[in-house]
């Protein structure tokens, strides 16, 4: 029998649940973006996103956007889609995910095997009202390359090394950007207009690059 763990008011955690069960739940909120799922060999997490949740996942992937523009690097944007394994029996959703050092591998495809096909280059955790820091395990086994994780004050970088995320203070995935580059511009968001933030990066990347 499953059990609900104490968790904040918007995440449930269910444990037992069978890998189909968890599948099955995936196809039938694909279409939800108010749920997001993440499973590790039996325990299932049910987030509902608050709007402070997206509004900085979505800055945070106008700056992955725009840096990958300026740089003139080709960039596929997989947002939330399910990354999972049965063999491993893990799967996550990420809040934004991307394939960028990768992109050339999977240009043109719609279905995704991640047991054959790289996983998502770049990842992107909004810890607003709970951590993601127990779901790094999943991402782990994934072999997802590197995790941008901000839980509204701080930005953290966690680079995959030796089988295990380090935190870094820059990007591997994109050098030219640092952990306190883009603190900058997410504490400045809200002060103006988010796209004359946007302009504002665009023209630091230039000067940068």
């Amino acid at each position: 029998m499953s059990k609900t763990l104490l968790k904040p008011k918007n995440v449930t955690v269910l444990t037992g649940i069978k890998w189909e069960t968890y599948q099955r739940l995936a196809i039938d909120l694909a279409e939800n973006p108010s749920k997001k799922l993440s499973y590790d060999q039996g325990n299932l997490e049910i987030m509902t996103p608050l709007p402070e949740h997206e509004i900085n996942k979505g800055f945070l992937g106008r700056l992955v956007q725009t840096t990958t523009e300026v740089l003139e690097l080709e960039i596929l944007s997989l947002g939330s889609t399910t990354l999972s394994r049965e063999d491993l029996q893990k799967g996550i959703e990420p809040d934004e995910c991307y394939y960028i050092s990768n992109e050339a591998l999977i240009r043109d495809k719609i279905d995704f095997d991640f047991t054959i096909d790289p996983p998502p280059d770049l990842a992107i955790e909004i810890d607003i009202t709970s951590s993601s820091l127990n779901r790094f395990t999943i991402y782990e086994s994934l072999k997802v390359r590197e995790i941008w994780r901000f839980n509204g004050q701080d930005v953290f970088i966690y680079c995959l090394k030796d089988g295990g995320y380090q935190e870094e203070s820059y990007s591997q995935v994109l050098p030219i950007l640092s952990k306190s580059v883009i603190l900058t511009f997410l504490k400045k968001r809200g002060k103006i207009g988010e796209n004359a933030l946007i302009r504002e990066f665009r023209q630091w990347l230039n000067n940068n690059k």
